[in-house]
Protein backbone atom coordinates (compact mmCIF):
# COMPACT_ATOMS: atom_id res chain seq x y z
CA UNK A 1 0.00 0.00 0.00
CA UNK A 2 0.97 3.65 -0.26
CA UNK A 3 0.77 6.09 2.65
CA UNK A 4 -0.34 9.63 1.90
CA UNK A 5 -1.89 12.78 3.30
CA UNK A 6 -2.40 16.47 2.65
CA UNK A 7 0.44 18.70 1.45
CA UNK A 8 0.55 22.04 3.25
CA UNK A 9 3.10 23.67 0.95
CA UNK A 10 1.34 26.05 -1.44
CA UNK A 11 2.47 25.87 -5.04
CA UNK A 12 1.03 25.96 -8.54
CA UNK A 13 4.01 24.16 -10.04
CA UNK A 14 3.42 20.44 -10.67
CA UNK A 15 7.06 19.47 -10.10
CA UNK A 16 7.22 21.42 -6.84
CA UNK A 17 3.98 19.78 -5.69
CA UNK A 18 5.34 16.30 -6.44
CA UNK A 19 8.57 17.15 -4.63
CA UNK A 20 6.60 18.31 -1.58
CA UNK A 21 4.70 15.01 -1.54
CA UNK A 22 7.95 13.06 -1.69
CA UNK A 23 9.57 15.23 0.99
CA UNK A 24 6.88 14.06 3.41
CA UNK A 25 7.75 10.45 2.63
CA UNK A 26 4.39 9.89 0.93
CA UNK A 27 3.80 7.67 -2.08
CA UNK A 28 0.18 8.76 -2.53
CA UNK A 29 -1.49 12.15 -2.60
CA UNK A 30 -4.87 13.82 -2.72
CA UNK A 31 -5.67 15.37 -6.08
CA UNK A 32 -4.30 18.94 -5.97
CA UNK A 33 -6.74 20.28 -8.60
CA UNK A 34 -10.48 20.71 -9.02
CA UNK A 35 -12.69 20.18 -12.03
CA UNK A 36 -12.13 23.70 -13.34
CA UNK A 37 -8.50 22.90 -14.19
CA UNK A 38 -7.76 22.89 -17.90
CA UNK A 39 -6.52 19.78 -19.67
CA UNK A 40 -2.93 21.02 -19.96
CA UNK A 41 -2.67 21.65 -16.22
CA UNK A 42 -4.23 18.29 -15.42
CA UNK A 43 -1.81 16.54 -17.76
CA UNK A 44 1.16 18.35 -16.19
CA UNK A 45 0.21 17.22 -12.68
CA UNK A 46 -0.45 13.68 -13.87
CA UNK A 47 2.99 13.58 -15.49
CA UNK A 48 4.70 15.00 -12.39
CA UNK A 49 3.01 12.39 -10.21
CA UNK A 50 4.00 9.56 -12.52
CA UNK A 51 7.61 10.77 -12.70
CA UNK A 52 7.80 10.93 -8.89
CA UNK A 53 6.06 7.55 -8.46
CA UNK A 54 3.17 9.18 -6.61
CA UNK A 55 -0.33 7.72 -6.96
CA UNK A 56 -3.13 10.28 -7.00
CA UNK A 57 -5.45 8.54 -4.57
CA UNK A 58 -8.74 10.34 -4.80
CA UNK A 59 -10.70 13.32 -6.04
CA UNK A 60 -13.26 14.54 -3.52
CA UNK A 61 -16.84 15.26 -4.58
CA UNK A 62 -18.16 16.09 -1.12
CA UNK A 63 -21.82 17.06 -1.46
CA UNK A 64 -25.34 15.76 -0.85
CA UNK A 65 -26.40 13.83 -3.92
CA UNK A 66 -29.46 12.35 -2.16
CA UNK A 67 -30.68 15.65 -0.71
CA UNK A 68 -34.42 16.05 -0.16
CA UNK A 69 -34.19 19.46 -1.82
CA UNK A 70 -34.09 18.59 -5.52
CA UNK A 71 -32.17 21.75 -6.45
CA UNK A 72 -29.45 20.88 -3.93
CA UNK A 73 -29.42 17.32 -5.21
CA UNK A 74 -29.02 18.37 -8.84
CA UNK A 75 -26.19 20.74 -7.88
CA UNK A 76 -24.46 17.85 -6.11
CA UNK A 77 -24.93 15.53 -9.08
CA UNK A 78 -23.31 18.11 -11.33
CA UNK A 79 -20.37 18.41 -8.94
CA UNK A 80 -19.95 14.64 -8.70
CA UNK A 81 -20.01 14.26 -12.48
CA UNK A 82 -17.45 17.03 -12.95
CA UNK A 83 -15.16 15.68 -10.21
CA UNK A 84 -15.39 12.13 -11.57
CA UNK A 85 -14.44 13.61 -14.92
CA UNK A 86 -11.39 15.18 -13.30
CA UNK A 87 -10.45 11.84 -11.70
CA UNK A 88 -10.66 10.26 -15.14
CA UNK A 89 -8.52 12.97 -16.73
CA UNK A 90 -5.80 12.90 -14.09
CA UNK A 91 -5.81 9.13 -13.60
CA UNK A 92 -6.80 9.14 -9.92
CA UNK A 93 -7.64 5.87 -8.24
CA UNK A 94 -11.16 7.11 -7.56
CA UNK A 95 -13.57 9.94 -7.10
CA UNK A 96 -15.13 9.75 -3.63
CA UNK A 97 -18.21 11.13 -1.94
CA UNK A 98 -20.47 9.96 0.85
CA UNK A 99 -23.99 8.95 -0.13
CA UNK A 100 -25.30 12.07 1.61
CA UNK A 101 -28.39 12.43 3.79
CA UNK A 102 -32.11 12.95 3.46
CA UNK A 103 -31.93 15.37 6.37
CA UNK A 104 -31.02 19.08 6.56
CA UNK A 105 -27.30 18.45 7.24
CA UNK A 106 -25.59 16.90 4.22
CA UNK A 107 -23.27 14.77 6.35
CA UNK A 108 -25.63 14.30 9.29
CA UNK A 109 -28.03 11.53 10.31
CA UNK A 110 -31.71 11.28 9.42
CA UNK A 111 -34.26 8.56 10.02
CA UNK A 112 -34.78 8.00 6.28
CA UNK A 113 -31.09 7.40 5.53
CA UNK A 114 -31.23 3.61 5.96
CA UNK A 115 -34.59 2.92 4.32
CA UNK A 116 -35.20 0.83 1.20
CA UNK A 117 -36.34 3.97 -0.61
CA UNK A 118 -33.02 5.68 0.11
CA UNK A 119 -31.11 2.57 -1.00
CA UNK A 120 -32.95 2.76 -4.33
CA UNK A 121 -32.20 6.48 -4.59
CA UNK A 122 -28.50 5.86 -3.99
CA UNK A 123 -28.50 3.22 -6.72
CA UNK A 124 -30.10 5.60 -9.22
CA UNK A 125 -27.75 8.39 -8.20
CA UNK A 126 -24.55 6.36 -8.59
CA UNK A 127 -25.71 5.06 -11.95
CA UNK A 128 -26.44 8.58 -13.20
CA UNK A 129 -22.99 9.81 -12.15
CA UNK A 130 -21.07 6.87 -13.60
CA UNK A 131 -23.10 6.77 -16.82
CA UNK A 132 -22.57 10.50 -17.40
CA UNK A 133 -18.78 10.09 -17.39
CA UNK A 134 -18.33 6.47 -18.47
CA UNK A 135 -14.85 6.29 -16.92
CA UNK A 136 -12.28 3.78 -18.09
CA UNK A 137 -9.33 4.78 -15.86
CA UNK A 138 -10.95 5.60 -12.53
CA UNK A 139 -13.90 4.64 -10.32
CA UNK A 140 -16.72 6.39 -8.51
CA UNK A 141 -16.83 5.36 -4.85
CA UNK A 142 -18.82 6.01 -1.69
CA UNK A 143 -17.20 6.35 1.69
CA UNK A 144 -19.05 4.16 4.18
CA UNK A 145 -20.65 6.10 7.03
CA UNK A 146 -22.16 5.37 10.43
CA UNK A 147 -25.70 6.39 9.61
CA UNK A 148 -26.27 6.12 5.87
CA UNK A 149 -25.90 3.28 3.39
CA UNK A 150 -23.51 1.66 2.79
CA UNK A 151 -22.81 1.16 6.50
CA UNK A 152 -21.27 -2.33 6.38
CA UNK A 153 -19.48 -4.70 4.04
CA UNK A 154 -22.74 -6.53 3.38
CA UNK A 155 -24.66 -3.37 2.49
CA UNK A 156 -21.82 -2.23 0.22
CA UNK A 157 -21.82 -5.56 -1.63
CA UNK A 158 -25.59 -5.31 -1.98
CA UNK A 159 -25.16 -1.80 -3.39
CA UNK A 160 -22.46 -2.90 -5.84
CA UNK A 161 -24.75 -5.63 -7.15
CA UNK A 162 -27.71 -3.26 -7.46
CA UNK A 163 -25.76 -0.45 -9.15
CA UNK A 164 -24.33 -2.95 -11.64
CA UNK A 165 -21.63 -0.68 -13.02
CA UNK A 166 -18.05 -1.90 -13.48
CA UNK A 167 -16.61 1.48 -12.52
CA UNK A 168 -18.35 1.69 -9.16
CA UNK A 169 -15.83 0.77 -6.47
CA UNK A 170 -15.24 0.94 -2.73
CA UNK A 171 -13.73 3.64 -0.56
CA UNK A 172 -12.74 2.16 2.79
CA UNK A 173 -12.80 4.14 6.03
CA UNK A 174 -13.18 1.58 8.82
CA UNK A 175 -13.45 4.18 11.58
CA UNK A 176 -16.75 5.22 10.00
CA UNK A 177 -18.03 1.68 10.53
CA UNK A 178 -17.47 1.88 14.29
CA UNK A 179 -20.94 3.00 15.31
CA UNK A 180 -21.50 0.98 18.51
CA UNK A 181 -19.52 -0.51 21.43
CA UNK A 182 -19.59 -4.01 19.94
CA UNK A 183 -17.69 -2.85 16.89
CA UNK A 184 -15.47 -0.54 18.94
CA UNK A 185 -14.21 -3.33 21.19
CA UNK A 186 -13.61 -5.74 18.31
CA UNK A 187 -12.12 -3.71 15.49
CA UNK A 188 -9.92 -6.71 14.70
CA UNK A 189 -12.88 -8.72 13.42
CA UNK A 190 -14.46 -5.65 11.85
CA UNK A 191 -11.32 -4.94 9.84
CA UNK A 192 -10.66 -8.54 8.86
CA UNK A 193 -14.21 -9.28 7.77
CA UNK A 194 -14.70 -5.98 5.94
CA UNK A 195 -11.46 -5.98 3.99
CA UNK A 196 -11.71 -9.63 3.03
CA UNK A 197 -15.26 -9.06 1.76
CA UNK A 198 -14.59 -5.84 -0.13
CA UNK A 199 -10.89 -6.18 -0.97
CA UNK A 200 -11.14 -6.63 -4.76
CA UNK A 201 -13.27 -3.48 -4.99
CA UNK A 202 -11.20 -1.18 -2.74
CA UNK A 203 -9.75 1.85 -4.53
CA UNK A 204 -8.58 4.07 -1.65
CA UNK A 205 -8.62 4.07 2.17
CA UNK A 206 -8.58 6.58 5.00
CA UNK A 207 -6.39 6.45 8.09
CA UNK A 208 -7.76 7.81 11.34
CA UNK A 209 -8.76 6.41 14.74
CA UNK A 210 -11.72 6.26 17.11
CA UNK A 211 -12.14 6.71 20.86
CA UNK A 212 -15.16 5.77 22.99
CA UNK A 213 -16.04 8.16 25.80
CA UNK A 214 -16.90 6.95 29.30
CA UNK A 215 -20.16 8.84 29.74
CA UNK A 216 -23.56 7.23 30.26
CA UNK A 217 -24.52 7.80 26.61
CA UNK A 218 -22.43 6.22 23.85
CA UNK A 219 -20.16 8.86 22.36
CA UNK A 220 -17.47 8.14 19.76
CA UNK A 221 -14.81 10.64 18.71
CA UNK A 222 -12.54 10.63 15.70
CA UNK A 223 -8.93 10.95 16.82
CA UNK A 224 -5.38 10.80 15.52
CA UNK A 225 -4.10 7.36 14.47
CA UNK A 226 -2.51 5.63 17.45
CA UNK A 227 -4.59 7.38 20.10
CA UNK A 228 -7.72 5.28 19.75
CA UNK A 229 -8.97 1.71 19.50
CA UNK A 230 -8.56 0.84 15.83
CA UNK A 231 -6.36 -2.24 15.45
CA UNK A 232 -3.77 -0.78 13.08
CA UNK A 233 -1.68 -3.94 12.98
CA UNK A 234 -4.62 -5.85 11.54
CA UNK A 235 -5.60 -2.93 9.30
CA UNK A 236 -2.15 -2.76 7.70
CA UNK A 237 -1.76 -6.53 7.42
CA UNK A 238 -5.10 -6.88 5.64
CA UNK A 239 -4.48 -3.92 3.32
CA UNK A 240 -1.10 -5.39 2.46
CA UNK A 241 -2.95 -8.29 0.81
CA UNK A 242 -4.63 -5.94 -1.67
CA UNK A 243 -3.35 -4.15 -4.75
CA UNK A 244 0.09 -2.78 -3.77
CA UNK A 245 -0.91 0.65 -5.11
CA UNK A 246 -3.84 0.93 -2.69
CA UNK A 247 -3.56 4.35 -1.00
CA UNK A 248 -3.91 4.83 2.76
CA UNK A 249 -4.69 8.52 3.23
CA UNK A 250 -4.55 10.38 6.53
CA UNK A 251 -7.19 13.07 7.00
CA UNK A 252 -8.96 15.52 9.33
CA UNK A 253 -5.93 16.54 11.41
CA UNK A 254 -5.38 20.22 12.23
CA UNK A 255 -1.79 20.81 11.15
CA UNK A 256 1.40 19.41 9.67
CA UNK A 257 2.75 18.41 13.08
CA UNK A 258 -0.25 16.21 13.79
CA UNK A 259 0.07 14.56 10.38
CA UNK A 260 3.75 13.91 11.05
CA UNK A 261 2.87 12.25 14.36
CA UNK A 262 0.17 10.14 12.69
CA UNK A 263 2.55 9.09 9.92
CA UNK A 264 5.22 8.17 12.45
CA UNK A 265 2.76 5.94 14.30
CA UNK A 266 1.49 4.22 11.15
CA UNK A 267 5.04 3.64 9.91
CA UNK A 268 6.06 2.20 13.29
CA UNK A 269 3.20 -0.33 13.14
CA UNK A 270 4.04 -1.13 9.52
CA UNK A 271 7.68 -1.76 10.44
CA UNK A 272 6.66 -4.06 13.28
CA UNK A 273 4.35 -6.01 10.96
CA UNK A 274 6.80 -6.15 8.06
CA UNK A 275 4.47 -4.13 5.82
CA UNK A 276 5.84 -1.79 3.16
CA UNK A 277 4.35 1.70 2.83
Amino acid sequence: MRLGGPVFEKTTDPQAWAAAVKALGYRAAYCPLDADADDATVAAYAAAAAEADVVIAEVGAWSNSIASDEAVRRQSLDKCIRQLGLAERIGARCCVNIAGSRGPVWHGPHGDDVTDATFDLIVRTVREIVDAVQPTRTYYTLEMMQWVLPDSADSYLELIEAVDRERFGVHLDPVNLVNCPRRYFDTTSLLTDTIRALGPHVRSCHAKDVLLGDGAIVHLDEIRPGLGKLDYATYLRELDKLDPDTPLMMEHLPDAEQYAAAAQYIRSVADAEGVAL
